[in-house]
């Protein structure tokens, strides 16, 4: 056996560190060589372009264009070992395959090491085939794929390590647990200002949906904490791994729900030796499809009016166009428009007549196409007709003619008057209302989009080959009609049931399989973010029989009343101070609304407050515009909050009067998944009935 102890392991580490830091210096080497081969290259072309001709400067382009390639790769690679060599691997398998004699030793790391110049490889990429039976299999019989083929045998050793700036911390071997056992000591741990890796504790669940490679689109159902978010992350580095010859971290979109957490989730893929990913957001792209030519109220806002000011009538529109009912209305109506958007009428040009059922016929011929771009279609079919029947070629006035007349006979209106037709042909006009300065309702936005899409078509999005979708709950039916004629490429979505910030517009796994028939549904129903007992806690305000809590315990949640509003500012102000002396890294200050949030950041930094707070660490406030996410204190809202974490979460102003709704239920849900391992609530004057 190679290095049987954990002495030999460590002297082996001290080994591979001066493999990688030999390969870390050869590399460095090339890069130099390939940088002063292109200075070279570029000074030789400068001297002599005037004797060149065009296949000379078109030959040294090329040259030059592959030399900047290769020295790309060698400055990516030496990266991936700079990095490779403060922690060179985190696992180790032996594994005997029944046609082998003797077993294979496999040290598994978040990247290939092999060495140039013995030919041998030293680490395995964690994404690799051989790398699935790590995380897939315990001590005994076992079998991967690759190649198409499978090969069986048994794994006789299993270790896992904790190195971290070249230093094995710790060892871990031949455990049934063994993965739950490193996964304990890494949840205790305090959280950062950004989202880590987890490859040395996927489970064995999480495994089988990061190496999915078949389905065409990919529902992940996960319970607060599951770690959905970054189970899709590494379902993104691995189909990057495995089909890197096809796709390139360009080809790839998320759409997140904000910026603040996409610039939390933004060190995971590049952790894992992926480039940057590009992101945007619903609003984002709302606006690039309708080309900035609507204002309208963002998915924020919407939230904040339904908890400011939750009038019936603009609850039940956003209920209505939320719903299945809703979308299939909207496509009745477009079978309407295609058998009524005419007036009958023959033409007569060039002395031939077009009887009508002629063009309609062709008109409907074309049915795949948006109902706008149909018209040149039919025109040409027209014109050629006539052309027949003239026997001759037409004059230019009077193909002019039949470009007049044609359209003529089609009632195609904008895709804005459309729509709000759409109502009238309904009978429900009053679900149709436009805000002040002619704004739309966020609640219209995409079912505006849809119709632009049936009238007019839209934009390609043809160079997207993975779309990746977060918080999938807080989108709607028709939204994702939308992304399903957008984006035309596979799909991973994902979020949960449970956590909507909106539950008027939420989707399940299955109302959006609906729109996703191809989808493969996975439900994750372990959380690992909590402990024990504030899991325990959120389940009492919102109950979730299927939810497997982690068996990690720590402090009971503390729920404080106060007196006055005063007392209570200055108990949050308090938790602040004791927060600062610990050793916990992140508190988040979760509030219902942003101005609640606006309101006790300016009451937290006020100059008396911060005099007397010797030791207090930076107090945050995120808002819609925030672009980063830092670790200290954060004040914040829940809606903001979604898909981030903390050691530490206060919840303020948790009275009667704030938290009362179904909606609210859900917030305060929400803001008590945040927490990792302290949970604190506040109030004064009466407690909310959902803090049982």
């Amino acid at each position: 056996m190679l290095n049987p102890t954990e002495q030999d392991e460590r002297q082996y580490l001290e080994e591979i560190k001066e493999r990688l830091a030999r390969a870390i210096s050869r590399m460095e080497a090339r890069v130099r060589e390939y940088s002063e081969e292109l200075r070279e290259k570029k000074q030789y072309i400068f001297e002599n372009q005037s004797g060149m001709d065009e296949a000379d400067h078109v030959a040294s382009g090329q040259s030059i264009d592959r030399m900047v390639s290769t020295g790309e790769s060698a400055v990516e690679r030496r990266r991936k070992l700079l990095k490779l060599i403060q922690s060179p691997y985190f696992g180790r398998i032996d594994f005997k395959a029944q046609q082998d004699e003797k077993e294979a030793t496999i040290y598994i790391g978040l990247a290939t090491f092999t060495d140039d110049a013995e030919q041998v490889n030293y680490i395995f990429d964690w994404r690799a085939p051989v790398s699935s039976l790590f995380y897939d299999f315990e001590l005994g019989p076992a079998v991967y794929e690759t190649l198409n083929r499978k090969f069986a045998g048994d794994i006789l050793l299993k270790r896992q390590y904790k190195i971290r700036d070249g230093r094995m911390e710790f060892m871990i071997e031949n455990s049934v647990s063994i993965l739950d056992d490193v996964l304990q000591k890494e949840l205790s741990k305090s959280a950062d200002d950004k989202m880590k890796n987890i490859v040395a504790t996927i489970q064995r669940d999480q495994n089988q949906i990061i190496r999915n490679e078949t389905a065409s689109v990919m529902i992940i159902q996960g319970v607060a904490g599951s770690g959905k978010t970054s189970i899709a992350l590494h379902r993104i580095a691995f189909l990057l791994y495995r089909f890197r010859d096809t796709i390139k971290a360009k080809d790839i979109l998320i759409l997140s729900p904000n910026k603040v957490f996409a610039d939390y989730i933004s060190n995971v893929l590049p952790e894992l030796g992926e480039e940057y990913i590009p992101e945007t957001g619903m609003e984002e792209l709302a606006n690039e499809l309708l080309e900035n030519k609507f204002p309208f109220q963002t998915f924020f806002q919407q939230v904040a009016s339904l908890l400011d000011h939750p009038h019936p009538e603009f609850i039940e529109r956003i209920r209505f166009k939320s719903s299945f009912e809703f979308l299939s209305q909207l496509n009745k109506y477009f079978i309407h428009l295609e058998n009524n958007s005419f007036q009958p009428m023959d033409l007569k040009v060039a002395g031939v007549v077009v009887p009508f059922p002629f063009v309609i016929e062709k008109f409907r011929s074309w049915s795949r196409m948006p109902m706008g771009k149909r018209i040149p279609e039919v025109v040409k079919e027209v014109l050629q007709y006539i052309r027949n029947g003239a026997n001759r070629k037409l004059s230019g006035g009077e193909k002019a003619k039949v470009w007049d007349l044609v359209p003529r006979m089609f009632n195609i209106r904008s895709s804005f008057d459309v729509y709000k037709g759409f109502y009238d042909w309904m009978g429900k006009p009053e679900m149709f209302r436009m805000m002040h300065g002619m704004k739309l309702e966020f609640a219209d936005v995409f079912p505006l989009i849809y119709c632009k899409i049936r009238l007019e078509g839209i934009q390609s999005y043809d160079h997207i080959k993975h779309l990746l979708v977060d918080e999938m709950q807080d989108y709607t039916p028709v939204q994702y009609a939308v992304l399903s004629r957008v984006f035309k490429c596979k799909k991973t979505i994902l979020g949960d049931v449970n956590q909507p910030v909106n539950p008027y517009s939420a989707s399940s796994a299955e109302g959006i399989e609906e729109v996703f028939p191809q989808g493969d549904i996975v439900k994750l129903f372990r959380s690992y973010r909590s402990t024990w007992e504030i899991t325990q806690f959120s389940l009492r305000i919102s109950p979730n029989e299927n939810l497997i809590a982690m068996e990690r315990h720590g402090e009971e949640p503390q729920v404080l009343g106060f007196a006055s509003a005063d007392a209570e500012i200055e108990g949050i102000y308090q938790a602040c101070l004791k927060f600062a002396g610990s050793a916990n890294q992140s508190m988040g200050i979760i509030c219902k609304t942003q101005q609640q949030a606006q309101l006790l950041f300016t009451k937290l930094k006020t100059p008396a407050t911060v005099e007397k707070g010797q030791g207090m660490r930076p107090i945050h406030l995120l808002t819609p515009d925030s672009t980063s996410f830092t670790s200290g204190i954060v004040v914040t809202t829940v809606h903001l909050s979604k898909g981030l974490e903390f050691d530490e979460v206060l919840i303020p102003f948790v009275s009667a009067k704030n938290y009362k709704s179904d909606i609210d239920r859900r917030m305060l849900y929400i803001a008590c998944t945040r927490a990792m391992h302290r949970l604190t609530l506040t109030y004064f004057q009466e407690r909310s009935g959902f803090l049982i």
